[in-house]
């Protein structure tokens, strides 16, 4: 196993890049964490370019990872490469899968517009991902979806489903085009109770920025806006319980 000692190796600062949006940009790859991540992306056949192991690694901890390029870095090096509180010194740099064709839609997606909390975004992915969705759409001023945040809260979500970048509006269009409803999340005049809806096997539903709820522009366009009865004294809900309440109850579950 190569071994990689200074932190002042050009591999060291090329991983270093990836934590930053523009160097993922720039590489087409990113970085990822801990031996949960590792393995899922192993398992869902993502393509991995580099796993780097800690020295304080015990070599009886490190699983198989067949074909994987494997290099052994120092302790400083895996310090500066990590992004938690308790590192477990293993990272794995991946390629990054960009969604570009649209798929048939058979299934619900999840719409973020403008949603900027990392572990929200991460948090939806992995419930869109439990609830059976086709996939999510990360729309104009969400989060980068291979943020350090966003990776460790989606524990892997991204490799069971797609998950697409693009503008909203188009994707309206493409929903609207094969008759299926995009449901919008906003509490005003014309909004009903989720429990109204009866569950569907494919929709849209849009989740809205955490402050300022969903851009007008977009809930003009939905075929119904929906609100959680709330009963007792708390204001509103945390966008990422709302989609979780709304998107296990508008699904219909096909036997």
């Amino acid at each position: 196993m190569e071994l990689i000692l200074s932190t002042k190796n050009e591999r060291v600062k090329n991983w270093k890049k990836l934590q930053s949006r523009r160097g993922r940009q720039k590489s087409g790859a990113y970085l990822i964490e801990g031996f949960h991540l590792i393995e899922e992306a192993l398992k869902n056949h993502a393509i991995i370019l580099e796993i780097m192991i800690s020295e304080e690694v015990a070599v009886g901890d490190i699983p198989e990872f067949n074909e994987a390029k494997q290099v052994e870095i120092s302790a400083e090096i895996a310090k500066i490469l990590s992004e938690t509180e308790t590192s477990q010194g293993i990272f794995a740099v991946v390629k990054k899968v960009d969604q570009l064709d649209k798929p048939i839609l058979t299934k619900p997606f999840l719409f973020l517009d403008n949603v900027q909390d990392p572990g929200n975004v991460g948090t939806m992915v992995r419930t869109a991902d439990a609830a059976g969705f086709g996939g999510v759409v990360l729309g104009k001023g969400s989060v980068d979806l291979y943020n350090s945040k966003v990776l460790r809260s989606m524990q892997g979500s991204h490799f069971h489903l797609p998950v697409y970048q693009g503008d909203l509006n188009e994707w309206f269009d493409l929903f609207f085009e094969h008759e299926f409803p995009v449901f919008g999340t906003e509490l005003n005049e014309e909004a009903v109770s989720y429990r109204e809806i009866t569950p569907q096997v494919v929709y849209g539903l849009v989740m809205g920025n955490e402050g300022n709820g969903m851009s007008d522009e977009l809930l003009k366009r939905t075929t119904k806006n929906l609100y959680i009865p709330i009963v007792g004294q708390a204001e509103s809900l945390n966008v990422a319980v709302a989609a979780g309440i709304v998107m296990f109850s508008l699904t219909k579950i096909e036997s």
